[in-house]
């Protein structure tokens, strides 16, 4: 039996529907000849197909399934999406559009190299942001910062930033986004900037002065933090 759960912001998810060996039942209140489901054993997937979207129906979906062979416990289904554990459905009359701008500043702070991934004006908000090196994806020492909303437009940024230690300057790391309208993946390296071909259309101009300001706040910040940290640590074992 596979479930389909919505949850709208600040509500408990509920029950959509439920597909028992391919027959599907939707829950009352919801239109019915709305929703359709496509299984395939083959690929193990099963997907849910909304027609003529409407604004309630924002709200982020999950899929969840009855495995038989473990006592018939329901579990989430993580979907591939940038939103982790459910699939965010945005409605909106706005047009997505992929990051204008993009790229990688370096700031070197005693024996550690701090790597900043910006990346600008995009939309809708649902990104999934990523470090890796040439093998693996990188998870340690490596903050995501919050997504925040340009004041004068409708569009979104977010940094991430990775730290290393100085004698890998010459690796090679990469900062890779999926966005819904482009993937990409931006090298750590000198002077390195990646611009969407909708930027030059468009006749944006890149401002790095700009650029360079949020990266410095966002470095300050992190020392900032960093030394507040080993303040607390002394001051706890100096009363101790």
């Amino acid at each position: 039996v596979i479930h389909w759960y919505k949850q709208k912001e600040g509500e408990a998810p509920e029950r959509l529907l439920f597909d028992l060996r391919g027959k599907v039942t939707v829950e009352s209140g919801f239109q019915e000849d709305r929703y359709m489901v496509e299984r395939s054993s083959v690929q193990k997937q099963c997907v849910l197909t909304i027609k003529d979207v409407i604004p309630d129906d924002a709200a982020t979906y999950y899929c969840a399934y009855w495995d038989p062979h473990h006592d018939r416990n329901a579990k989430i289904i993580k979907a591939k999406k940038p939103s982790a554990t459910g699939t965010k459905l945005i409605v909106s009359e706005k047009e997505s559009s992929p990051p204008a701008n993009s790229e990688i500043l370096q700031k070197k702070h005693e024996n550690q190299i701090i790597y900043i991934c910006l990346i600008e004006k995009f939309y809708p908000e649902v990104i999934r942001v990523t470090w890796t090196d040439d093998k693996k994806e990188i998870t340690d020492n490596v903050v995501k910062g919050d997504i925040w909303q340009s004041t004068k437009e409708d569009d979104y940024s977010i940094a991430s930033w990775l730290t290393v230690p100085a004698e890998n300057k010459d690796k090679k790391y990469y900062c890779k986004y999926e966005h819904e309208e482009e993937k990409a993946s931006l090298p750590t390296q000198e002077d390195s900037v990646m611009t969407s071909p909708q930027e030059e259309d468009c006749g944006t101009v890149f401002n790095r002065d700009q650029l360079m300001h949020k990266t410095a706040y966002l470095v300050y910040i992190i020392l900032l933090l960093k030394s507040s940290m080993y303040y607390v640590i002394i001051l706890f074992f100096v009363y101790k």
